[in-house]
């Protein structure tokens, strides 16, 4: 089967430049013979070169092209297909078989199928999407129908290294003019006829063969929906014939199909049939080669398309497979003046970056150019900084509007300019998401929530953004918020919200639940605040809301009352975390105050603090996660509902949910992680925690001595639907629990 995984970002091509090295090397060129004179390439049989799709099998190629350049072979035509397109592509630019080795295996291939921005580049709005539990992936909504991606990946990382690696050669757009004429092969996703790409971008032709249909979405070029060669010509022998070539050297890294006793489940029939469909075609082909071409087959045995942290061990398969067919190839060697003739015919590539006009944007969204333009910090007149330019896009792909978004180097008026290219979701701009919320404890507390929130992006053109949702079962809630930026560079922003919700407040007495009131409350509130970069933001506001509480369990005698609530608050708040769930690294923390009053409609006057810091280091698969929260009311006069509360997992484990309450709450903890899978899936972790801390009515009553040690082990799995925690829980004073827990914990 034809794969290709995702290149990571920070590769550095290093500058080779072969006829440099050549020209400092003495060449003789004998004159006793007219025929002499000519260059060689004229006296010779034109050699293609044919790569065949594989994954990551096709690291192979690249043993396979060390040793036509350890033998002298010279390579005039190149065709290949997925993998094969692109190790042909790169080498075709001018790449060494060294610096091709370097970009396929120094790939850190845990994050390859990862088009997500990385989290510490998204804006504070999108990091709290991360707070609720629903459902991270989201289909469209839109004209009242489900709308969904055409792959799971977008491709917008591996386009990007496509690009950077490429682009020497960016000004390029007849491939005939690369150092080795060049050719890939897709597939027409409408016809599933091949098409032989010869020209266009470098970049977006190998990122059209390699394109697996369901896994990336297609490419479009020239109005044709692109996707994976290997259905369609999987070993281009004819294309290269179509070059001109007289003699093929076809490298066949095709998968083998699957025994029977191997084909069990619904993944190894899917590979069995896209195996059969690479391995027809692939057949056709092999069957035109003649007596003067030769045929390479490496043994790659169990490395499969996707064992892309194999591939060191695939480039000497390639090289024995080489060797073995030595004698085939020695005959179509060179001698070492005629060899250098021929690099010297080659010509170089120019690897210094190009010296920037002009920048234009792109943009098929709702969003204003110049919301972009904010974000982009290239500058012209100066040499492409690419660090600073893939940077720039992150921050245009990490506002999530965008499908894609990439670069072109062109040239007009005799100047070079970068063209961004942003190109909108095609299932957007109005979006669906689900998700579903589950507790439960050894003490028979179980709670279970469903949502669904309808999210309108994009609504004016300063990406002004509309979020409703409904929430049912324990906790029934209603909620609706317009989130409003107000400059291009969204620096500044508005929001409000209304909210209607239902839930319940438990009391306890002795570790005993003595009484459970069910509080009902609407209301609605407004801030404006001020983003710090990527990594906090601060909030001014106002809280209204009208509220009840009833006895659902306990007393009946127990008060029934109605309540009102007035706030004031600011809010400032960090987060740098990677990962909301299991966090390897970063900090995240938030320093609120609230200022209840009378004139904005509450029923008691009180001031409350709350602040909390955690941060996170890693040491491989070992992760510590250290904090500290500390929640007080200044005068000691919070009414029930506005009451700090503690028990849980790791909120004081071993206690149950809720079960502490008081004006006053502080706690330390400790916890410790360590990944025990390799499956990107699903990471799963072994963790363990320590906490201190209690709950304090009275101020006075604020003291170590009489806190509470407490601590759990659990297991943990990050999951699509979000982070599962199987744990046990004990506190001081023989507390116990066992959690089960669907939910963000951190």
């Amino acid at each position: 089967m034809s794969t290709y995984a995702h290149s990571c970002s920070t590769i550095r091509i290093i500058s080779l430049c072969l006829c440099a090295v050549v020209s400092c090397l003495p060449v003789a060129i004998s004159q006793a013979s007219p025929a002499a004179e000519k260059p060689i390439s004229k006296q010779r049989p034109k050699i293609g070169l044919v790569l065949s799709g594989g994954g990551a099998r096709g690291a192979a190629h690249i043993g396979v092209l060390r040793q036509l350049e350890e033998l002298r072979i010279p390579v005039d035509y190149i065709a290949g297909t997925s993998m094969g397109a692109i190790v042909g592509g790169l080498y075709a630019s001018g790449l060494s078989t060294d610096e091709l080795e370097q970009v396929i295996t120094s790939i850190d291939w845990d994050s390859a199928f990862d088009d997500d921005p990385k989290r510490e580049v998204r804006p504070m709005r999108r990091k709290r999407d991360d707070d609720i539990y629903l459902v991270e992936h989201k289909p469209g909504f839109n004209d009242g129908k489900l709308e969904f991606p055409a792959g799971l990946l977008q491709g917008q990382t591996i386009d990007l290294i496509f690009k950077k690696i490429t682009l020497p050669v960016a000004h390029i757009h007849n491939f005939d003019n690369l150092r080795i004429p060049y050719r890939a092969v897709a597939a027409d996703l409408e016809t599933g006829e091949a098409v032989v790409l010869g020209s266009g971008n470098l970049a977006k032709a190998m990122r059209a063969s390699m394109s697996i249909p369901a896994i990336f979405s297609p490419t479009v070029i020239d109005g044709k929906l692109l996707v994976d060669g290997g259905i369609a010509n999987n070993l281009p022998i004819s294309i290269a014939r179509e070059m001109g070539a007289d003699v093929i050297i076809a490298v066949d890294i095709s998968t083998p199909l699957l025994d029977r006793d191997k084909i069990k489940n619904v993944f190894s029939i899917a590979e069995q049939i896209t195996g059969l469909m690479t391995q027809g075609n692939t057949k056709k082909q092999l069957s035109t080669l003649t007596d003067k071409d030769i045929l390479i087959q490496p043994d790659l045995g169990n490395i499969t398309t996707s064992d892309f942290k194999r591939a060191n061990e695939a480039v000497p398969t390639g090289i024995d497979a080489a060797n073995k067919m030595q004698k085939e190839l020695t005959r179509l060697s060179l001698s070492e003046a005629q060899y250098r003739q021929y690099l010297l015919e080659q010509g170089e590539q120019k690897r210094s970056p190009p010296i920037i006009g002009f920048i234009r944007i792109e943009n098929d969204s709702n969003l204003s150019d110049d919301v972009l333009a904010a974000r982009i910090n290239i500058q012209t007149g100066k040499p492409l900084d690419i660090t600073q330019l893939e940077k720039d896009i992150d921050q245009i792909y990490a506002l999530d509007i965008f499908q894609n978004v990439t670069y072109i180097i062109e040239e007009e008026q005799g100047q070079t300019g970068v063209v961004i290219d942003a190109k909108a979701k095609s299932w957007g701009p109005n979006y669906l998401q689900f998700g579903a919320a589950i507790s439960g404890n050894m003490q028979g507390e179980n709670s279970f929530n469903v949502g669904v929130a309808y999210t309108r992006t994009a609504i004016n053109k300063l990406g002004g953004e509309w979020r409703s949702a409904i929430q049912l079962g324990e906790d029934p809630l209603l909620i609706t918020e317009i989130y409003q930026p107000l400059d291009v560079g969204s620096k500044y922003f508005f929001t409000a919200k209304a909210l209607l919700e239902r839930r319940n407040i438990n009391v306890f007495a002795d570790g005993d639940q003595v009484a459970e009131f069910r509080a009902t409350r609407g209301g609605a509130s407004i801030a404006a605040g001020r983003t710090l970069g990527t990594w906090g933001d601060i909030r001014v506001g106002l809280r209204r809301t009208t509220g009840d509480l009833e006895v659902r369990v306990g007393d009946p005698s127990n008060p029934e009352f109605d309540f009102e609530t007035g706030e004031g608050f600011i809010l400032f708040e960090v987060d740098t975390f990677d990962n909301a769930n299991f966090p390897h690294y970063g900090t995240h923390a938030s320093l609120e105050w609230i200022a209840s009053r009378d004139s904005l409609g509450a029923d008691t006057d009180f001031d409350q603090i709350l602040a909390s810091y955690t941060y996170a280091k890693s040491f491989g698969r070992n992760t510590l996660l250290g904090g500290a929260t500390y929640q007080t009311t200044l005068d000691d006069d919070a009414p029930i509902q506005s009451l700090f509360r503690a028990g849980g997992f790791f909120n004081l484990s071993g206690f149950q949910q809720n079960e502490l309450s008081g004006q006053h709450y502080g706690r330390l903890a400790l916890a410790y992680f360590r990944r025990i899978n390799d499956f990107e899936l699903l990471p799963t972790y072994l963790g363990a925690s320590l906490e201190y801390g209690n709950v304090w009515q009275d101020e006075e009553d604020i003291d170590l001595d009489n806190a509470l040690a407490a601590g759990s082990i659990f297991l943990g799995v990050d999951t699509v639907v979000g982070p599962i925690y199987f744990a046990y829980g004990h506190a001081e004073g023989g507390e116990d629990s066992l959690y089960f827990f669907l939910g963000r914990l951190f």
